[in-house]
């Protein structure tokens, strides 16, 4: 067998330029790039092999800069999110705290299920310099590194301690990256030591390597139940999920929605499986649902879950279904969420290729004029709630809901709105009008702080044919705003709007919900005396200021009452412009969007000297009795 001598970082680094996803007929490189901060760790391991490649054959595997190595994996989650999962990039970084910092985005995706290839350094395999610099010690087992810390958060870890380890770990990394069920984080550990010795590579390794998507069929058995139970529901639903999305199952759940009239509700993964205004869509569902796919989801007798995980905020802390007789039928990939909740009909197959048979399956069966005649009004009363919530008030600082919607009106249909975590999220679920089947990207999973500015710029790394619209409160910004830095080396447009709040608006409305009082929720100066942060003057932080100060345009929307207007002035502004963008506006926390009906279950305190604290667990008492152990009735009998 012919082989090559090569160290093992650049066997490792030729291997992954030669790995290609296939699905149906798209063909795409599994691994799109390297990231990398190099440290005494890699730099001569990694480090070497990509600057090796990048004289010897700039094409074969390009390198990008980051400023955070966290930073990095949520732009690499992204960039996978926008490519429906098929490609996704490899994240390099230094031994010790560069590999920890790496540690938060392996969370994100393997939550998200969401592949990004993670190769933190080690410390020494041969242990000649033992301890290390930057080495954790564990007294009771010399085994145990700082990147052990990834196990838990990994779909699939290696650490390549000899160098012909190499080989079934890079094939065993692949196998999980481009599994539909099993994707997320894979982590590869490279003892600093082990990357820059050399091995004899067989040239089959290094040659080019397809891995097809599984897109598996539903049994016969498990669509027929499923087709008896819709065929006498009085008051069937679907919820959508990211699995409609990944599968890029749109068109025959459109198909099937058309056929049968039933009505959709959309959780945030799922958000563009169907345009907002078509007539079957009844938005975001559960704790930050509209009303009218809430009032669906409560007299529901046979919920259709597709491709979704049923988080608690999509079934409202399992409080959205009401109906004592509802049976579950859950289409996904992965038996363990086909199973959850004790659905009656789990059905273990792709999203399209499911809802291919069911179209088939259900026959002539349609919902009753009067359902329909039911869902439709209570659309278009929500959307009329939306409507109203957008109008500009004129107010100086306008309310989140007049953000949104100026920004909505300003948006193209293709461009992407990103966000991930505080009260955005939330408000975006049910008040954003999805035009295309990927203009939703808001990371929910784990509604990380600090994803926003990386998730946008993967976002617009992605698809250069769109605007990205990353938006983000200040709380948010405050946490991982380096990246920018990175747009600006590039020259990649994308716009980032700013909402300066002044504190934690998400947390604060839930602070006061729960009866503690937005107790720390806010920036403002300490009062040492009282003990908080709520009585003092607003910081005198200037945000934009920062902005510019790491090279991005700035545009300020002074706080007057045209700052809507001055909004929409802004985004053409920055929507004609060819570099990135931050518009700073400044908004009221108080003023909220629409409610639609929905719960979450936060537990507040069970005795209290505050009477607000009180109040709140009253409230929560008489709430709690809607929730339900599980969500429908068990398994029925299958012919």
């Amino acid at each position: 067998m012919a082989t090559r001598r090569m160290t093992v970082s650049q066997a490792l680094i030729e291997f992954l330029a030669n790995q290609w996803t296939v699905d149906a007929g798209t063909r795409v490189r599994t691994i799109a790039g390297t990231f990398g901060i190099f440290g005494h760790g890699n730099v001569a391991g990694v480090g070497q092999a990509l600057k090796q490649f990048s004289v010897d054959a700039p094409e074969m595997m390009p390198y990008y800069q980051a400023r955070n190595e966290q930073a990095m994996v949520h732009e690499s989650v992204a960039y996978a999110r926008m490519n429906r999962r098929l490609s996704t990039f490899a994240c390099a970084a230094s031994v010790g705290p560069g590999a920890s910092n790496m540690l938060t985005g392996a969370a994100l995706a393997t939550i998200n299920r969401l592949p990004v290839l993670l190769l933190p350094s080690d410390t020494f395999a041969n242990r000649a310099p033992d301890p290390v610099l930057q080495q954790l010690e564990a007294f009771h087992d010399g085994s145990i590194s700082v990147n052990d810390a990834f196990k838990p958060l990994s779909k699939y870890f290696d650490r390549v301690q000899r160098p012909e380890q190499l080989f079934s770990a890079c094939l065993n990394a692949m196998r999980v990256l481009t599994d539909p069920v099993e994707t997320g984080a894979v982590t590869i550990a490279l003892p600093e030591d082990v990357q820059a010795e050399i091995l004899d590579v067989p040239e089959e390794f290094l040659a080019p390597r397809e891995w097809h998507i599984r897109r598996p069929r539903p049994e016969a058995r498990d669509i027929a139940a499923a087709a008896r139970a819709i065929r006498t529901a009085s008051n069937p639903m679907i919820i959508a999920g990211g699995g409609v999305i990944y599968s890029n199952a749109h068109d025959s759940l459109k198909a099937f929605v058309e056929k049968t009239g039933i009505p959709i509700g959309v959780a945030q993964a799922g958000m563009g499986s169907l345009p907002w205004d078509h007539p079957q869509n009844l938005g975001a569902v559960g704790a930050t649902g509209t009303s009218a796919a809430n009032r669906a989801a409560a007299k529901a007798d046979v919920i259709i879950g597709i491709g979704t995980r049923y988080s608690d905020f999509t079934t409202a802390s399992r409080t959205a279904f009401q109906n004592p007789a509802v049976k579950f039928v859950n289409i996904n990939v992965a038996a363990f969420d086909a199973y959850k909740h004790g659905s009656a009909i789990p059905i273990v197959a792709d999203a399209h290729a499911a809802l291919l048979e069911l179209i088939d399956a259900v026959g002539d069966f349609r919902v009753n004029d009067h359902y329909r005649s039911e869902y439709t009004g209570n659309k278009a009363h929500w959307e009329a709630l939306v409507d109203e919530s957008f109008v500009d008030k004129k107010l100086a600082e306008p309310s989140q809901a007049e953000i949104i919607g100026a920004v909505q009106q300003t948006s193209d249909p293709r461009d992407v709105v990103i966000c991930a975590a505080g009260s955005l999220p939330g408000d975006l679920h049910k008040l954003w009008r999805v035009r295309d089947s990927l203009g939703y990207h808001v990371e929910y999973g784990y509604s990380c702080m600090g994803y926003e500015i990386a998730g946008g710029l993967g976002v617009a790394r992605a698809d250069k044919s769109r605007d990205a619209i990353v938006m983000v409160g200040d709380g948010s910004y405050l946490m991982m705003h380096t990246e920018m830095v990175s747009a600006v080396a590039e020259g990649i447009k994308f716009i980032i709007v700013l909402i300066q709040n002044h504190g934690y608006a998400s947390i604060g409305h839930l602070s006061e919900d729960l009866g503690s009082q937005r107790f720390g929720t806010l920036y403002r100066f300490r009062n040492d005396e009282a003990n908080n942060f709520e009585t003092g003057d607003k910081l005198p932080v200037d945000l934009a200021a920062n902005a510019e100060s790491l090279g991005v345009n700035v545009i300020r929307v002074e706080p007057t009452t045209n700052a809507i207007l001055d909004l929409k002035n802004a985004l053409k502004e920055a929507k004609a412009s060819k570099t990135a963008t931050l518009i700073h506006i400044h908004s009221n926390p108080l003023l909220y969007a629409p409610d639609g009906e929905g719960w979450w279950d936060v537990p507040v305190a069970a005795v209290s000297t505050l009477d607000s604290t009180i109040r709140a667990r009253e409230s929560y008492e008489k709430a709690l009795a809607n929730q339900k152990p599980l969500l429908g009735k068990g398994a029925v009998e299958r012919a």
